[in-house]
């Protein structure tokens, strides 16, 4: 009967994931009402510091 008990933690952890996941995306949504629309000319912050073209190789 360890089964179920791990089945039953497995499911509750699941569900928190899930509650998390959710307060996260109601915060975002929070932000985004709250910080409106850009105007013209502003810059993306998404897309701010992206460098478009082929990029340098890593040094590893």
């Amino acid at each position: 009967m360890q089964g179920r008990s791990t089945k039953r933690q497995k499911e509750q952890a699941r569900k928190q994931h899930q509650q998390e996941k959710n307060a996260k995306r109601e915060e975002r949504k929070k932000v985004k009402s709250e910080r409106g629309p850009r105007q013209p000319g502003e810059v993306d912050p998404d897309i701010a510091d992206i460098i478009p073209g082929p990029q340098p190789p890593l040094e590893i």
